[in-house]
């Protein structure tokens, strides 16, 4: 698309380990770690091949369900002042949608998104299921 930002990555990091946005096969199975502010149940496997939403995302990124699920969306804001820096904001889950601006239109248009599959497609997969 010709887009360009400056973007910062948290490779290699603990960053999203420390925001519970990705989370170990391990902390998976044994449950208790947060995400979106609220404590997660260990992953049953039956539950998740039976959920619509992971279950597809996984089926479409040709990935396990288990692996799909450990890393969830999420986003942080900081500031630095002075040296120091601050975090500001974190949303989570739904809390992201007001970020996909496509979304915020849709969601008011009469059939809302619409969408025919699990997820929007890019404009060059459009005819692609």
């Amino acid at each position: 698309m010709g887009w360009t930002f400056p973007w910062a990555s948290s490779s290699g990091t603990d960053f999203n380990a420390d925001f519970t946005v990705s989370i170990t096969p391990e902390q998976q199975r044994a449950g208790g770690t947060e995400y979106n502010y609220r404590r997660q149940d260990a992953a049953d496997e039956a539950a998740l091949a039976k959920a619509d939403g992971p279950a597809e995302g996984a089926r479409q990124t040709g990935t396990e369900i288990a692996t799909y699920v450990r890393e969830r969306p999420g986003m942080s804001a900081f500031a630095l002042e002075d040296g120091v820096v601050y975090h500001t904001y974190s949303a989570f889950a739904r809390g992201l949608d007001g970020l996909w601006g496509g979304y915020q239109w849709l969601d008011r248009a009469p059939k809302g998104r619409n969408e025919p599959d699990f997820w929007w497609r890019h404009h060059d997969q459009y005819g692609r299921r």
